[in-house]
């Protein structure tokens, strides 16, 4: 009997104007407790936000959604190694620390709840129902990294694996790469989702260029030993798949030689992230 734990869940809504109502749905924010999760997802676009109200702050709108995204990551990590928050029973609880109800324009919606086996997949999906099943298919913005990065976050999370990551800035004298996820155990692992979902080859090659670009231009400068793990998406394009293929190839070009993992192999990356956390925790208790 496969086993289910209570968690509740709210929508984020960016409301246009106050007076009228008038509402689009931006983000999902969900906590299960007993499974000791805690996750948001928010647009990474604004396409549709600016068609419906026009004039809106694209910059400022994906810095805020960036914001509360990565409050609810940090919270999903400290729940993970700590004790279950005091005074927090509901998604509400957590929200409202995350972003206060005020006058603003961003609005947290009624609550939800239900019973989930994988709270993860859960949020996947009311994401998809709440914020993104409007989106016209064929005008739909292009995948973002971000969008790639929540193919290999699931896997994480089901194994508990997000906890040992930490942001990671290779500094040298006249250039630095800061990477968002990272973990060492002797040598530093780095992993970059990378969408190459573009609109023409030349972007798709121009993206991988700058890439190894970036990574020839810290290494062997004085930084410590590190492994590159990218995390790709391919363009929806099948036109371009042969631009993709090149993509890939040009990164195996660089000094450091990269692990690559497209999004069809998030359950594969995510078991050989976890033995070698496995291997690292039982070696540094031996």
């Amino acid at each position: 009997m496969t086993t289910t734990c209570a968690y509740s869940y709210v929508v984020l809504r960016y409301v246009h104007d106050t007076t009228t109502g008038e509402f689009i749905n931006v983000g999902v924010a969900l906590f299960a407790s007993e499974a000791r999760f805690a996750g948001a997802l928010c647009r990474p676009t604004y396409g549709r936000l600016n068609k419906t109200f026009p004039g809106i702050n694209p910059e400022h709108f994906k810095s805020l959604m960036h914001y509360i995204q990565a409050q609810f990551d940090r919270i999903g990590s400290e729940l993970q190694e700590q004790l279950p928050f005091a005074n927090v029973d509901t998604v509400l609880d957590l929200a409202k620390r995350v972003l206060p109800n005020d006058d603003s324009s961003l609005q947290w919606s009624p609550m939800g709840a239900g019973r989930s086996a994988d709270p993860a997949a859960t949020l996947e999906k009311l994401f998809d129902r709440m914020v993104m099943r409007y989106e016209e298919r064929s005008s739909r913005e292009r995948r973002v990294d971000e969008d790639v990065w929540r193919s290999f976050k699931r896997t994480l999370e089901t194994r508990q694996l997000l906890r040992y990551f930490e942001p990671k800035t290779l500094v040298v004298a006249d250039d630095e790469l800061e990477f968002k996820h990272t973990w060492k155990n002797g040598v530093l692992h780095c992993l970059e989702p990378v969408s190459f979902d573009l609109a023409s080859a030349e972007t798709i090659r121009d993206k991988a260029h700058r890439w190894l670009g970036r990574i020839a231009s810290v290494h062997g400068a004085g930084v410590e030993a590190f492994q590159m793990y990218f995390l790709v998406g391919a363009p929806q394009d099948e036109a371009l798949t042969g631009a993709y293929e090149n993509a890939l190839s040009i990164l195996k070009k660089m000094p450091v030689e990269p692990k690559i993992f497209g999004e069809q192999q998030a359950d594969e990356f995510g078991q050989l992230l976890a033995a070698e956390v496995e291997q690292h925790l039982a070696t540094a208790h031996y």
